[in-house]
């Protein structure tokens, strides 16, 4: 089978398409490597895709909020499934340039939804995020609850992203499948990430910015148990048949929590930092940052029950192994 994936230059995104190609697909990727982070590290994981698989992996430079030139991209191209993760990521960048939110975003989830439909895929399954709960105090999070009060504009354009993926599902019939990602880390990760960001002040010697004075609580999830979620999901299309789904839809659209159903203490990640560094961190205290969550913890007994999922990855086993490949990556002794 033949799928595209967007955001394919992206961390969630070329595990994915490792996995698939692993498992014998054909995947053709899209990116338009913009320079939120550095390029390079999006195009090492593009070359880590062609070395492992060859021709059974693809890859085009495409900016999909740009309608015309994703339309031009996708007329050559025959796929059955699409899996659309690209997106404007971070929710501190959203207060610098929200405009690039409503480009990728807002404008990109309408043009991956209109391709969807015109060629009447199989299943479109999307990106949302944890983020969409905003400062929801009922722990853990449900995919049952109201999101209504979204606490960042990143968060309101993933609310938005489900919202109009609803109104297609329900309008066109389109299986569509939206994952609510909790805190993704792991090889390969995001430099705009703590975990990346904590171990890079780490290695340099500097004091680790902690917002909240560390009160804070994340569910981390590793990236390994994140993919095989997402090619679960995949695999199970919601039916079209009337009945509620997961979410609350009765169109063929489910919406799941993917988390690793554990909240632990950002504390306790760093002192397992340390550990996998051998380095001790000082400590620059600030307040809570605009936009932010003190604590996330999903519940992902709606994922568990319809596709099996069981995250079976600690921070325990997790952190050394981001610290591990982080060392290889920046060839540090």
């Amino acid at each position: 089978m033949t799928l595209l994936v967007t955001g394919v230059a992206g961390f969630i995104g070329s595990s994915v398409a490792m996995a698939l190609l692993d498992r014998g697909e054909q995947v053709i990727g899209i990116d338009n490597i913009n320079d939120y982070y550095d390029p390079a590290l999006k195009r090492a994981r593009l070359d880590r895709l062609a070395a492992a698989h060859g021709n059974a992996f693809s890859f085009e430079q495409v900016d999909f909020g740009d309608q015309r030139e994703l339309e031009a991209f996708a007329a050559p191209h025959r796929f059955k499934r699409i899996i659309h993760l690209g997106a404007q990521a971070g929710v501190r960048y959203s207060l610098v340039n929200p405009q690039a939110y409503v480009r990728s975003n807002l404008m990109g989830q309408i043009n991956m939804l209109e391709l969807a439909r015109h060629r009447e895929v199989e299943h479109f399954v999307y990106a949302s995020s944890s983020s969409v709960y905003g400062g929801n105090k009922v722990l853990p999070f449900r995919v049952e609850e109201r999101v209504d009060q979204p606490v960042s504009l990143y968060a309101a354009t993933k609310k938005s992203d489900e919202l109009m993926s609803e109104s297609y599902a329900h309008l066109f019939r389109v299986p569509m499948t939206g994952l609510r990602f909790f805190t993704v880390y792991g090889p390969w990760g995001r430099p705009d990430m703590a975990m990346w960001i904590f171990t890079k002040a780490l290695y340099e010697g500097r004091p680790l910015t902690v917002f909240n004075s560390g009160n804070m609580r994340r569910d981390f999830t590793y990236v390994d148990d994140i993919v095989k979620g997402v090619l679960a999901c995949l695999d199970g299309p919601p039916a079209d048949d009337g009945e509620e789904k997961a979410g609350g839809s009765r169109s063929p659209h489910a919406l799941y929590n993917i988390g690793n159903h554990r909240s632990e203490e950002l504390m306790r990640m760093v002192g397992l930092l340390e550990q996998a560094t051998g380095r001790t961190a000082a400590y620059d205290f600030q307040p809570m940052q605009p936009g932010d969550v003190q604590d996330t913890y999903a519940d992902i007994s709606a994922i568990q029950r319809d596709h099996g999922f069981e995250p079976s990855t600690s921070i325990d086993e997790g952190v050394p192994r981001f610290v591990d490949w982080f060392k290889q990556y920046h060839r540090i002794d």
